[in-house]
């Protein structure tokens, strides 16, 4: 297998101005073992690290102790809201939900026009609290319900102004969502495309530009990054610097959908503009989700093969609230 040197190498890693390495010199990541880290990991400011896995959400402090925080969970991405209440894509459920610090949990979203959703999968938040999240549908498709206005089926992008209240912001403009992100200042809604259980299926990473009301400018469109062949991306990341945190990529082929000839397993770390700046590799497929956290934000812990993975950075990860104080 190709060192982390030749990985860059042979995918013209473009050079850094103005700013320190996303990776402190010398640093690799770390394996804390397979703790059930399947999906979906976030930080809680109090010092808690959530993931999904094999049906369950676990919880990790910040001395490593693992405990179950919900079984029977079903669920794929958490997001910590402004308000530090969980979020939850239940994709088995086919519902975003909302647990408060007391357990109490209410439904966000489970139908739009009448229909159920595919299997919600991954979500983020803009700076007026309203949620987007992804639907696409993996694997069978014999239960799916959402259709357009013309009766195509649609794995769309969808925005939660308050429970209940949903307004589907992409339809076709994208082949299958997965991971999103709104960025500071909710100038742009990040979108991976992969449609990675289908030959010559989209593994692109999106730009849109978001408008103040909460939809995109389909017009303004942009490609960030092509996985190309290989695994596409799942979920993504940014961090104080702009920079983007990227899962994706494979170390093993999965013929005849996915190839790891060029893009192996693990974070890739775009600028803006979609260069690549550099990558972390991990050993284990697959490679599906990061999360900034830690006492400073700069640790970036990654879920790969049931597998949670950390490695340090030079810059805090960005999120919708601040920092510096517990919610």
């Amino acid at each position: 297998m190709l060192n982390r040197r030749e990985i860059l190498a042979c995918l013209s890693v473009q050079p850094l101005a103005r700013a320190a390495a996303p990776i402190p010199t010398g640093a690799k990541p770390v394996s804390h073992g397979r703790i059930n880290a399947g999906e979906g990991p976030v930080w809680h400011p109090r010092g808690v690290l959530y993931f999904s896995g094999r049906n369950r959400i676990t919880q990790r402090d910040a001395a490593g102790n693992v405990s179950v925080y919900r079984e029977n969970a079903g669920s794929n991405g958490l997001l910590i809201d402004r308000q530090g209440r969980l979020t939850v894509c239940e994709a088995r459920s086919r519902r975003v939900t909302r647990t408060d610090s007391g357990s109490a949990t209410t439904v966000l979203a489970d139908v739009f026009r009448g229909r159920r959703f595919n299997s919600p999968n991954d979500l983020t938040i803009d700076s007026q609290g309203r949620i987007y999240f992804s639907d696409p549908r993996y694997g069978a498709r014999s239960s799916m319900e959402m259709r357009d206005s013309s009766g195509h089926l649609v794995e769309g992008v969808y925005r939660i102004d308050a429970p209940g209240q949903v307004a589907r912001i992409i339809s076709h403009e994208v082949d299958r969502p997965n991971g999103l992100l709104v960025s500071p200042k909710d100038e742009y809604l990040y979108v991976a495309d992969n449609n990675n259980d289908t030959v010559g299926g989209a593994r692109k990473l999106w730009r849109f530009p978001l408008l103040n009301d909460g939809s995109i400018d389909s017009a303004g469109r942009e490609l960030i990054f092509d996985w190309l062949e290989g695994r596409g991306p799942d979920g993504l990341e940014m961090d104080q610097a702009g920079r983007l945190f990227v899962a994706a990529g494979r170390n093993r082929p999965n013929p005849p959908f996915e190839s790891a000839d060029r893009y192996q397993g693990g974070v890739y770390i775009l600028s803006p503009a979609g260069d690549l700046i550099d990558f972390v590799a991990i050993p284990v497929d697959e490679v599906t989700n990061c999360a900034f956290g830690g006492t400073d934000w700069k640790t970036l812990f990654i879920t790969a093969g049931g597998e949670l993975w950390s490695i340090p950075t030079t810059s805090p990860g960005w999120v919708p609230y601040p920092r510096d104080r517990p919610i």
